[in-house]
């Protein structure tokens, strides 16, 4: 453990602080604390005193503690929460001199005098029987504690335990049994307003050891299963054998509670319920790096999008509102809060005698909302919107398999789903006036009426606007990866030079290398097997390629793709960590001259890789387009299941773009015709170069060697210029694809699957790349689920051949 927080250690050192200006050792009802005056802990880790959230008015004042030894500040606990102070100048902290109780004092927007806006509100019978030489002070763990003037060692309160969204090393989350009171983390409401928010992370009201994320205290969303005596059940695996503090569950007669204690006290590292109903694990290593979040998928988290909001995985921002609406909080919508929900633009309009001229507009494959209730009597589609209709508070309804349901009142928790997320969705219809469907009417009759005047000024203003639209998407990308690489949404233990050093055992065991280091197994102190990526040649390229992998296989995990442990940045220093792939690259197998693979195992590697393309095209918040794919980049697990590797070329394309422009990269015989003419690429460059994969999955020979077809056998010799995709492809239109197969597999194959792989082979190559399939396409023909005809042959590889 030593090892690991030897870099937090030796950072933390470089931001050691100066003793604040105006900073006190202790507040009294002698001396309290005015003002712009802080309160700084002995060793200077922690400070309290009085702030304003960033961003906002600067009329809304806290007392609040954060960290000292860091240059962004980061709060850690609220006390006046609800009730904001007005100004600075007349506030005080103080120990009140008739009850000891500490209070904060001051001006709010509703008061024109000093009162009390937020206190330790201790009975009587708690406090000293000295109250007025009580005394407050902060420690060096961040825990705010009021002590007994009488007796130094007796602390009469501590904000540990009335922790807000931030949960300290040594405090404490659990109930206590004796006063029936619970310890919770409760979010802020927005990055500008630390009261109390939606979302509430407790201990399990049943009195089992479990905690619950809920949202309004009364919709549970996230259960970290039972404690097993080490860590939570179904907490995410990064978070269980904490390499930062130990964490603990503890059950006795008093109380229930989880308690984090650091192994070094100086790591700095916060576990906070975030706004969006996350929680969420940082560590400082120059700024805050994230290494866990439960839920995973935000759209997980309950009616995290409010009333009619929808949650879209897939958006920019994760709430949207539907057709005919609009943010009930534009304010509060611009700062990531939607707890407000939306509202309608137009108001329903129903008559107590239930006529009305509303209607519906439908939303197709959503996750519905909750709280239905059915309606027996419809037996179709039309029975059910006529009894929605009828009912002047009915919103909403639903038929699908025969069954009707409607919605009275908000709708929650709606959530937009995809026909290749693997769960389906059901259509909703939602109940809008007339006069909210005729402006959708009329927005899109002016649609078409504009469109081909909008095409012409397009077509005319095109050359004047090309350079500054191409200006303008390479900021917009350089801006959108520095966005994902700050917000880091990912589960990443950060290691320290030493701990690879011993887990390879002075990298010497060597398992490959590329144009940037060399990869070495590894085996961590928990005896988890890792491959090591230590980049050895790190110019501005290597750098480049290092930010991009860990900024993109930290947002991302899926069975197809190998997972990235964690990374280590110390100086020149940069190595990344996966998990161990036993059985290699692919490559070693199709072109090795070892063991062959069964067809069996093809076909599966192909759906597999097939699949893990997919989801990083249709199924992350942003488009990721690996630019890579080969047989070497493809590694394999003790089951032969693929994994696609090596994201250092990976680029995110935003949603509302469709291509980037970037430098020709990649493998000369898997690169697109586009991205070798310098064109601007889109996703279908994987398919292009997957499509040259499945080539040499199903004959076992390099694509880029040179070949000559044999007239007695209809088989391919190496020797002649013939591009063997070119030729293979010819095969498959001519209808003979079994020559085309690998002769090692001596004939065993599944010609069906055989002739399905070459036609999707064929239809992934073409030099059209709107002819291309999407990757979502190929796995539902791999999987049998969509028939294909074979395609010509791209007559661009005939140009490939030169190149190659």
């Amino acid at each position: 453990m030593s090892l690991i927080t030897a870099t937090f250690m030796a950072l933390a050192l470089c931001f050691a602080p100066a003793p604040a200006v105006g900073a006190a050792a202790t507040v009294s009802a002698r001396r309290p604390l005015r003002g712009n005056d802080t309160l700084v802990s002995a060793q200077g880790k922690f400070e309290l005193g009085l702030f304003s959230p960033a961003g906002s008015s600067g009329d809304r004042f806290y007392l609040g503690i954060w960290y000292m030894n860091i240059p962004v500040q980061t709060v850690a606990w609220v006390g006046n929460r609800v009730t904001p102070l007005s100004s600075v100048a007349t506030a005080e902290l103080r120990v009140s001199a008739d009850d000891g109780n500490l209070e904060l004092v001051g001006l709010t927007a509703a008061s024109s005098s000093p009162v009390v806006v937020w206190s330790s509100n201790l009975s009587s019978s708690s406090l000293s029987s000295s109250p007025g030489s009580n005394t407050a002070e902060i420690r060096d763990d961040g825990n705010l504690v009021l002590v007994d003037g009488g007796n130094s060692s007796n602390v009469l309160w501590q904000s540990f335990d009335h922790p807000t969204d931030t949960h300290m090393s040594g405090a404490w989350l659990g109930e206590n049994k004796l006063t029936g009171e619970y310890q919770a983390l409760t979010s802020w409401r927005n990055a500008q307003d630390p009261a109390p928010g939606m979302f509430t992370d407790t201990v399990n009201s049943n009195g089992t050891s479990e905690f619950v994320f809920m949202w309004n205290r009364s919709s549970t969303y996230y259960r970290t299963g039972v404690w097993t005596g080490s860590f939570f059940k179904n907490i995410p695996e990064t978070a269980r054998g904490n390499v930062l503090f130990n964490q603990t569950y503890i059950e006795t007669p008093a109380y229930r509670r989880l308690t984090n204690i650091l192994y070094n006290n100086e790591t700095i590292t916060r576990l906070v319920l975030d706004l969006t109903g996350q929680a969420r694990q940082y560590v400082w290593v120059e700024s805050w790096q994230l290494f866990w979040t439960a839920p995973i998928v935000q759209c997980d988290v309950y009616a995290l999008c409010g009333a009619f909001g929808v949650c879209d995985q897939r958006s920019e921002l994760p709430c949207r509102c539907p057709p005919g609406f609009a943010p009930a909080s534009e304010a509060d919508w611009k700062l990531s809060d939607w707890s407000d929900g939306c509202r309608r633009s137009s108001p329903l309009t129903c008559s107590r005698n239930g006529s009305t001229t509303d209607g519906f507009l439908e939303l197709p494959d959503v996750k519905l909302p909750d709280d239905s209730l059915a309606v027996g009597a419809a037996q179709s589609k039309a029975e059910c919107e006529s009894a929605c209709q009828k009912s002047c508070s009915c919103q909403a309804y639903a038929f699908s398999n025969g069954g009707c349901a409607v919605w009275h009142g908000d709708l929650r928790n709606v959530q937009q789903l995809y026909a290749d997320s693997g769960v389906s969705g059901s259509d909703l219809y939602l109940r809008l006036s007339a006069t909210g469907l005729r402006d959708l009417h009329s927005v899109d009759r002016k649609k078409g009426e504009n469109h081909w005047l909008v095409l012409g000024m397009t077509m005319v203003g095109v050359l004047a606007l090309g350079a500054s639209l191409i200006l303008a998407w390479r900021i917009l990308g350089a801006r959108r990866r520095r966005l994902a690489s700050m917000a880091n949404e990912n589960s990443l233990t950060v290691y320290s030079y030493g701990d690879l050093r011993a887990a390879t055992k002075n990298f010497s065991e060597r398992l490959g290398g590329g144009g940037f280091g060399s990869v070495y197994r590894g085996v961590l102190k928990q005896q988890v097997q890792v491959a090591v990526k230590k980049l050895e040649t790190l110019g501005r390229q290597g750098d480049k390629q290092f930010r991009t992998e860990v900024s993109t296989l930290g947002l991302i995990q899926h069975v197809n793709l190998v997972r990235l442990l964690g990374f280590c940045s110390l100086g020149d220093e940069k190595m990344l960590v996966y998990e161990y792939m036993p059985r290699g690259s692919l490559d070693r197998y199709l072109f090795g001259g070892g063991a062959s693979l069964s067809w069996r195992e093809r076909y599966s590697i192909m759906i597999g890789v097939a699949r893990g393309l997919a989801y990083l095209h249709h199924g992350c918040r942003e488009c990721i387009v690996h630019c890579d794919i080969k047989p070497e980049n493809i590694l394999l697990d003790e089951d032969m299941s693929p994994r696609i590797a090596d994201f250092g070329m990976a680029k995110l394309v935003g949603r509302d773009f469709s291509r980037a422009l970037t430098t020709m990269r990649g493998t000369i015989g898997y690169l697109a015709p586009e991205w070798i003419s310098g064109q601007p690429i889109s996703a279908m460059v994987d398919v292009y170069s997957f499509g040259m994969v499945l080539f040499e999955l199903i004959s076992g020979r390099r694509n880029s060697e040179e070949y000559s077809e044999v007239e007695a056998t209809g088989t391919m010799e190496r020797g002649s210029s013939t591009f063997f995709p070119v030729w293979a492809a010819g095969k498959v239109v001519e209808g003979e694809v079994s020559v085309v197969a690998d002769r090692r597999l001596y004939g065993d194959v599944r010609l069906e699957e055989l002739e399905r792989a070459c036609r999707v082979a064929c239809w992934c190559i073409q030099g059209e790349e709107v002819q291309r399939p999407t990757m979502a396409q190929v796995v539902q023909v791999l999987e049998g689920a969509v028939q294909v005809h074979a395609s010509p042959v791209p007559r661009a590889l005939q140009h490939l051949v030169t190149l190659t």
